[in-house]
């Protein structure tokens, strides 16, 4: 029986030995590391590397994609560099090694953007606060399953219920927040920290306490990537009936499922919908298509025209419908738009018609192009504005 005993203890002791390997096949790395002055400090051991770079979003935007920098290697294999001092923001990075992008193994803040994933950090401060957790009354973020009948199919939503709901009786207003191409239920809630902007507004008196919806705009899809029946799918920019008008004609379902659902005020005053890019087209014409539905519209670096190639009812009489909009009476219009976005002058077509007949909005104009640093930004200056 002692014989069993130690042999069992050898071998247990082996194996925990053998899983752990991975603890001396490298240094135990600090990446990133935030200096008191804000710069920061990313390393990567990989000693038989030629050429290692970073890209990340603070960086000067090369084309579509962030630029990149060199990262220098010491005589332990260790690569290293230091940022500038960066303002506070949340802040995504990939390395390059020999031309391969890959995610820094010393840091498991991952966020999935399409079918890209990167590491993630945020610099304390005025935004970087706000997308944190902090010592708040904290919301609910769930994923719930709703039967949609203009798709015939079960698809999967999220939904964020503010700190309290569950204990009170109180019924609440309802924004419809909307992802962009290649996007999905998810979108908002894991890159948009959506759920951590909320909480922080509410908690400061900011904003008012809000149940915010974030659907899968995608018709084709009943889910995101990896959460349907279709299995682990390879994630997609290019699906079918995304903007063709068959969201905007099925979009119905979810206001229904969400009024049967849960406790919100079902008054055009107490319904915003808003969206980036994809989503700010979906949001433009669906308060389009039901113009006595919300009385809060926002648009995110939104397209604005369809493809020449789509014929759908729901892009007729653009002008006439925006007119029917404003004669029906509306409190808020929110355009926001980055100076070097690639939909910059689609915007301003659509501010030139909303001038034409005079039809009122706000309008945001920032730095910067088609980014979710700018459409976080944007969600924090909308929500404030809602439901007063």
């Amino acid at each position: 029986m002692k014989n069993f005993l130690l042999s069992a203890f050898f071998l247990f002791f082996s194996f925990n030995i053998m899983s752990q390997e991975a603890i001396w096949d490298s240094p135990d790395l600090k990446s990133p590391e935030i200096n008191a002055d804000n710069s920061v400090i990313f390393r990567l051991y990989a000693p038989n590397a030629t050429d290692v770079k970073i890209t990340g979003n603070w960086m000067e935007a090369e084309g579509w994609s962030p630029g990149t920098v060199d990262l220098t290697k010491d005589d332990k294999g260790i690569w290293i560099y230091e940022s500038d001092p960066l303002n506070s923001d949340l802040y995504s990075y990939s390395f390059l090694v020999d031309g391969v992008r890959v995610n820094d193994p010393s840091n498991v803040f991952v966020v999935r953007d399409v079918n890209t994933l990167s590491n993630i950090f945020i610099i304390e401060g005025k935004l970087g606060d706000l997308y944190s957790v902090n010592d708040v009354p904290q919301g609910t973020v769930t994923y719930r399953w709703y039967f949609s009948k203009g798709n015939d199919k079960d698809r999967r939503i999220t939904v964020y219920t503010p700190p309290n709901y569950e204990q009170s009786n109180k019924s609440y207003p309802v924004l419809y927040l909307l992802h962009g191409m290649g996007g999905d239920e998810e979108a908002w809630s894991s890159l948009g920290r959506a759920a951590q902007i909320l909480d922080n507004l509410i908690s400061r008196g900011d904003a008012e306490p809000m149940i915010v919806v974030m659907p899968n705009g995608n018709v084709a899809q009943q889910a995101a990537p990896g959460k349907s029946q279709e299995g682990l799918v390879q994630p997609s920019m290019s699906l079918p009936n995304t903007m063709d008008g068959k969201r905007e004609k099925t979009f119905i379902d979810v206001i229904e499922f969400i009024e049967e659902n849960y406790r919100v005020k079902q008054s055009a005053s107490k319904r915003a919908i808003a969206g980036l890019s994809m989503g700010g087209f979906h949001s433009l014409h669906i308060s389009r298509i039901y113009p006595k539905t919300f009385d809060y519209v926002g648009l995110f670096s939104a397209a604005v025209f369809p493809d020449e190639s789509v014929d759908s009812e729901v892009y007729n009489n653009f002008e006439g419908a925006l007119m029917q909009q404003m004669e029906n009476g509306y409190e808020l219009y929110y355009i926001a738009m980055g100076k070097e976005d690639f939909l910059y002058d689609q915007c301003v077509e659509l501010r030139s018609i909303m001038d034409s007949i005079g039809m009122s909005y706000i309008y945001n104009e920032s730095d910067g192009g088609h980014t979710w640093s700018n459409w976080r930004v944007y969600l924090s200056e909308f929500v404030p504005m809602l439901f007063k």
